[in-house]
Order: structure tokens, then C-alpha cells, then sequence
């Protein structure tokens, strides 16, 4: 028996330090004209919320998205010049505005009504949002019209729930509404409200792969709910999640985990090991690669010559990649 399908185990504590949601993209993008990844790590609790911005061996830098004290509203717009050592320190700006952000119920990430961009030498090298109007306005910078979308490699979402979970994620451009369901031993995947795979039997087929659509697409959709088949009383203590991988092409890139990520995942493995009956086998790093499931999907599409690392994230670029922890709460 499934105890997340089933029972009522002992869950993920629901305290003010545990994420209501979290979600990290990755894209590429240029800074200074030099080819990069930038991570966006978008972080929403009971009584926090930001985002943080990081490009690998340039900069990091976390943003409140609460209200400033005694106000009503969210965060006044700033920006900030960064020096980057790493490019013969030229200086960057970056600049955000999430003051009529439109949020999705309990979403880390806004849907509208916002803006980030960085810029490097006046010009803007990375826009995200819908107010490109406003931040022309308050910058004074030129030439924002003939900006592109930038290009995202891969997300990755830890939603919470009981057996039901929920991920509004854009796929290839357009937005779309994934939903996992667990009950009575069968995982249901949904897409925009139809039922695009049904999978019986879950205690035998615990980990898999099937083919399914997303908005027309062909996705190669990957599952390992064996945390959940072994999350039985005596052997684990009901903090274990399920992972899903859902790729097209030769699937994205897989940003490292850091900050409140980072620690959710060392939690949540490091009471696994206390309470597992032999720890010496269970893995304390943080990575994603070292999942089963991802591993495998990597091996899939690249004809096995991927390699898993404990520090540094595997993938490849040119193509995209959704990956969904699903925790279990009370």
C-alpha cells in the first residue's frame, strides 16, 4: 500500500520556515555579451517571500517580495549596479518593479504585472515581464523594443498538497496547467484540466516513463514515487516526495541547489537517514541529478553518456525540462 495515496503518515512539518512554493528557472541569456546561465529562484512562506538571482562565478542577489514595514504594498521598484570580477569588471544593472504583480493562489512566481531587467552598458540584456513600457520610463534606457524573450532551459517546482498537486509552468512559450493526482494506488497526470496518462498500480510501477502531450507537443514524462511505495510506518517518517520529470528534446539544464532549496532537501533527506534502517544508504547531497529518475531521463537523451555528480548539476541544453518535487503536507 501507497501511504501518500492511502494513509495519513507523519508529513512535511507545515511551519512558517517550510515553502508554500518554490520554483527555480534557468535560462540563457548574455551579460556583457558573454554567453551565461541565470537562475531565478522565486521563494514564497508563511511569513517571507523573494526572489533570488544568480549567475554563475558574476553575482547573487536575493529580493524581498514582502510588503515594506507599515505599508500595504509589495516592495517599492529598485535597482542595483553590480560589479562583475569575472568580466574584467564591468558593472551591470539590474533593475525590478513588482508593485502590481498579480500572484496565483499560494505561486512564489508572479503571472503579470511585473518586471526584471539587467543591463550592461546602457543596454538591456535581459528582460522578464510584462511592463516593458514602465521600465523604459524609469530607466531612461533605449532600445528595449527589439528585445527578445529570453530562453528557458528548465524549471523546477516543489508544490505542496495532500494528493493533489499543482504546477501553472510555460512550456515553449505558452502556459500550461500540470496536475498530479495520487489516490487509491493510481497517479493521474492532467493537463489543463484532461487527463493525459493514467498509471495503475503504483506500489509495482513505483518508477517509468510514457509519452504524452502538452499543448501539441510530444513530452517524454518521467516518474519515481518510490519514496512514497517505501514511506511505511517503521522504515521512513513520512517526508519523502515524489519527483516528475517531464522533457522534450534533449531536455534542460538543471541549476544547483542553493539557499532555502537547498535546505529543504538536506531536511528532509537528513530525517530520512536518522529513521532509515540502514543510513549508510541514503544520499545526503542536495543535486537533483542524483535521482534515480533524473538520471535516467538524462541517460535517455543523451544515449547514456550522461554522468551524475554530487556537486554540480547534469544536463544539456537545446531543450526544456519540467521538474515537479511533490511534497506531502498536513
Amino acid at each position: 500500500m501507497i501511504p501518500a495515496c492511502f494513509s495519513q503518515p507523519n508529513t512535511i512539518s507545515s511551519s512558517s520556515q517550510v515553502p508554500q512554493n518554490l520554483i527555480t528557472c534557468i535560462y540563457q541569456t548574455q551579460l556583457c555579451n558573454s554567453p551565461t546561465y541565470l537562475t531565478l529562484t522565486w521563494s514564497k512562506a508563511l511569513f517571507s517571500h523573494s526572489l533570488t538571482i544568480h549567475a554563475p562565478d558574476s553575482f547573487s542577489i536575493t529580493i524581498s517580495l514582502n510588503p515594506t514595514t507599515f505599508s500595504f504594498f509589495r516592495t517599492k521598484p529598485g535597482s542595483k549596479s553590480i560589479h562583475l570580477t569575472h568580466h574584467h569588471y564591468q558593472r551591470i544593472k539590474l533593475y525590478w518593479d513588482f508593485t502590481q504583480a498579480n500572484f496565483a493562489h499560494n505561486s512564489a512566481e508572479p503571472d503579470s504585472g511585473f518586471y526584471i531587467a539587467i543591463s550592461c552598458n546602457a543596454k538591456v540584456q535581459f528582460f522578464l515581464g510584462d511592463l516593458l513600457d514602465e521600465l523604459t520610463r524609469r530607466s531612461g534606457l533605449v532600445g528595449t523594443h527589439q528585445l527578445e524573450q529570453p530562453t528557458l532551459l528548465s524549471r523546477r517546482e516543489h508544490v505542496f498538497g495532500h494528493r493533489n498537486y499543482i504546477s501553472r509552468a510555460q512550456f515553449l512559450g505558452s502556459k500550461h496547467e500540470i496536475g498530479i493526482e495520487c489516490s487509491e494506488g493510481t497517479l493521474k497526470v492532467k493537463v489543463d484540466g484532461e487527463t493525459s496518462l493514467i498509471v495503475k498500480r503504483l506500489a509495482w510501477k513505483f518508477r517509468g516513463n510514457e509519452r504524452i502531450f502538452v499543448g501539441g507537443v510530444e513530452f517524454e514524462f518521467y516518474w519515481d514515487v518510490f519514496n512514497w511505495v517505501n514511506n511505511r510506518k517503521g522504515t521512513t517518517n513520512g517526508t519523502g516526495h515524489g519527483v516528475f520529470v517531464f522533457q522534450v528534446g534533449d531536455g534542460g539544464v538543471w541549476p544547483e541547489m542553493v539557499g532555502t532549496e537547498k535546505r529543504l532537501m538536506r531536511k528532509s533527506l537528513s530525517m530520512s537517514a536518522a529513521s532509515a534502517s540502514m543510513p549508510s544508504m541514503v544520499s545526503l547531497s542536495p543535486s537533483p541529478s542524483c535521482s534515480s529518475v533524473l538520471q535516467w531521463a538524462e541517460e535517455s537523451s543523451d544515449g547514456g553518456r550522461s554522468s551524475c555528480s554530487s556537486t554540480r548539476s547534469c544536463g544539456s541544453n537545446g531543450g526544456f525540462s519540467l521538474l515537479l518535487y511533490a511534497w506531502r503536507k498536513d
